[in-house]
């Protein structure tokens, strides 16, 4: 049985970590994994496995979902299940059309985005920012190591307005 396997790399940080010390630190994270659960899940009907990592700093931050039609969405992604088209929608309140990354049928891409918050905590306000890395394919065999030892087909940085 084919599996849609989605994992997800969320960095977060405050403004006082914008030093070239943080930023460094922060280059020194991977931006793949292994597969390994119990970290990792299956969602929406076995047909999908999602594994994330990282920070979430304000708890839950990962939304996913299944709509009637048949598209999954994670994050600001979604996959169409019929034609395993990767599609990036952009923020929550954004009215623009997805834009389609690629194909994830039996090749793995990788697709980022960085991002900023207000925050309210404490009585203060202050900026969350955060880079988000999204690996996905869709493959006839898991294989753990599939987004360490297979070659990556496609690496895409979303660039926002």
């Amino acid at each position: 049985m084919s599996t849609l396997v989605l994992q997800i790399i969320i960095k977060q940080w405050d403004k006082s970590q914008r030093t070239e010390k943080y930023i460094e630190e922060r280059a020194q994270i991977p931006s793949q994994y292994p597969i390994e659960f119990p970290t990792a899940f299956y969602a929406f009907n076995n047909q999908c496995i999602i594994d994330q990592h990282g920070d979430d700093l304000l708890g839950d931050r990962l939304a996913y979902s299944q709509s009637n039609n048949g598209m999954i969405q994670i994050d600001r992604f979604q996959i169409n299940l019929s034609t395993m088209m990767l599609e990036y929608r952009g923020a929550p309140d954004s009215n623009s059309a997805p834009r389609i990354i690629g194909s994830l049928d039996n090749t793995w891409i990788q697709c980022q985005y960085d991002w900023r918050y207000s925050v309210f905590e404490g009585g203060f306000y202050y900026w969350l920012y955060e880079d988000v890395s999204l690996n996905a394919i869709y493959v006839d065999t898991l294989d753990e190591n599939i987004f360490i030892n297979s070659e990556l087909a496609l690496s895409n940085r979303i660039r926002l307005d």
